[in-house]
């Protein structure tokens, strides 16, 4: 516990260095940083934007503009990464994977087909996925102008929420950390238990014999 104490502290003072350095800018990289690498949680570094605009080393639109740009930018290069794998490339992984098949793949393209604008918008704002999500997007190369704008509608609500939580919090901004964890750890959890269901049931599919490509 202490060591991610320590760890998370370590994260919010080279944040902070960082956009009040930088400015408006240095917020958009760090949150284009925390798209591409989810260890560091948007949950801190947002309320962390807003504390560091309520010091005046920026203004709270200019942060909730950056906080935006960077997360859109980060979320086309996940997306550049997914159009480069491609779906024909994907289902040939796929089909080498422990209890995975091709098809699975094929079933996950008609879904996004039917789903994906609304799992790109509402996914922006679930743990995880906020990164994730910008991967099949571009398998199935959505469009990108569409792409784009769902990005940015649901990253603003997701920003605009932490940032406006810690410039109005200041000093005690991480008390939205609390919270957002525990919403954190709940979306964990069920991930957590969709796979292992996932994998019961293909183990089971396995000892019947009826697993096929």
């Amino acid at each position: 516990m202490g060591n991610d104490a320590g760890h998370m502290n370590a994260v919010a003072e080279w944040a902070v260095a960082l956009m009040e350095s930088l400015g408006g800018p240095g917020v958009g990289l760090v949150i284009a940083l925390e798209n591409l690498f989810p260890p560091l949680p948007s949950e801190v570094i947002l309320p962390l934007a807003g504390f560091t605009a309520s010091r005046g080393s920026f203004g709270l639109l200019e942060a909730l503009v950056w906080t935006t740009a960077g997360s859109v930018a980060g979320a086309l290069v996940l997306y550049g990464l997914g159009a480069c794998l491609g779906h024909a490339r994907l289902r040939s992984i796929v089909a080498r994977t422990p209890l995975m098949k091709a098809s699975d793949v094929d079933r996950a393209a008609e879904w996004f087909a039917r789903h994906g604008s609304t799992a790109v918008f509402l996914g922006r704002m679930i743990p995880l996925f906020r990164s994730l999500i910008s991967v099949p997007a571009g398998v199935e190369r959505m469009p990108l102008g569409r792409f784009t704008l769902l990005t940015a509608a649901g990253s603003t609500i997701w920003n605009t929420t932490f940032v406006l939580a810690g410039y109005h919090l200041g000093e005690h901004w991480t008390l939205v950390e609390r919270y957002a964890d525990a919403f954190q750890k709940c979306v964990v959890a069920a991930v957590a238990m969709s796979g292992i269901v996932f994998v019961l049931l293909r183990l089971r599919q396995r000892a019947s014999g009826r697993i096929a490509s």
